[in-house]
C-alpha cells in the first residue's frame, strides 16, 4: 500500500458546480449530431449573433446536443452556435484546466468580463474555424461569464489561466471577433498558411472520429468555404 497525502482528486463542475461522478463522454455529446464547423470567411462568423429570445425549447435542447457532439468530433475544448451556422448567443464548453479539474456546460447569451488586472498570459490559440492553425496570443490571465442556462437558471463562471482564455476565445465568437483578429498581419499570414496545410489531415481526422463515434460524418467542401 502507497500513502498519497496531499494528492488531490481532480473534480467536474457543471455549469460551475461540482458533480460525481460525470461520465467520460457527457450525455449531450452522446445524443447529438455532428455538424459541419464553419470557417473563417463565412459571414455567419464575422457579425454579431442574436440574442436568444425563447427558452426551454426542443430546437434550442437538440442545438446545445449537437454542438457538443461536433466539439467532441473535433477534439475541441469550446465551441460557439456561429461556428456550425447559427447565429445565436449560446456557446458550449469542456474544458481541463491546469489542475486536472473537468469544466462542462453551456451558457446563453453571455456576458463577458475580463479581469485586466489579472497578469496577462501569452499562449499558443487555435480555433476550431481555423483548423490547424496555431498562433501566441496575450490574453487576461481571468474571466468571468454570465448569462443564463437552456431553461433560464442563472449560470456564472470565472476561470484562470487556460480555462480564462477558453471563456473569453468563446464569448468574443459571439461578437463576431476571432482569435485571428487579434493576429498581427504576419501571423494572420501564417495562420492561414499553416491551415492550407493542416486542413485535409485535420478534417479527415475529424471524418474517422465521427465513424468510430457511431456519428455520421459532417461533409466539408475541398476548399474552405470562407474563401480565406
Amino acid at each position: 500500500m502507497a500513502w498519497s497525502f496531499g494528492r488531490r482528486r481532480p473534480t467536474t463542475y457543471l455549469l460551475g458546480e461540482p458533480v460525481d461522478p460525470y461520465p467520460a463522454q457527457a450525455p449531450e455529446a452522446a445524443r447529438g449530431r455532428v455538424l459541419r464547423i464553419t470557417e473563417i470567411g463565412e459571414p455567419v462568423l464575422h457579425a454579431p449573433a442574436a440574442t436568444v429570445e425563447e427558452l426551454s425549447t426542443p430546437e434550442l435542447a437538440r442545438l446545445i446536443d449537437d454542438m457538443f457532439a461536433t466539439m467532441e468530433n473535433a477534439e475541441g475544448v469550446g465551441l460557439a452556435a456561429p461556428q456550425v451556422g447559427v447565429g445565436i448567443r449560446l456557446f458550449v464548453y469542456d474544458v481541463t484546466d491546469e489542475r486536472g479539474d473537468r469544466h462542462v456546460g453551456h451558457v446563453v447569451n453571455p456576458v463577458l468580463e475580463m479581469d485586466l488586472d489579472a497578469e496577462p498570459e501569452t499562449e499558443d490559440e487555435g480555433c476550431l474555424s481555423v483548423p490547424g492553425a496555431y498562433e501566441p496570443l496575450e490574453r487576461p490571465g481571468g474571466a468571468t461569464v454570465r448569462g443564463v442556462d437552456q431553461h433560464g437558471g442563472p449560470v456564472q463562471l470565472s476561470g484562470s489561466g487556460f480555462l480564462a482564455r477558453a471563456f473569453i476565445h468563446e464569448a468574443q465568437h459571439l461578437d463576431g471577433t476571432l482569435y485571428w483578429d487579434h493576429l498581427s498581419p504576419e501571423l494572420q499570414a501564417d495562420a492561414l498558411r499553416q491551415r492550407d496545410e493542416e486542413r485535409p489531415d485535420i478534417l479527415a481526422g475529424r471524418h474517422e472520429l465521427a465513424v468510430e463515434l457511431g456519428k455520421k460524418p459532417a461533409a466539408y467542401p475541398a476548399e474552405p468555404a470562407g474563401g480565406r
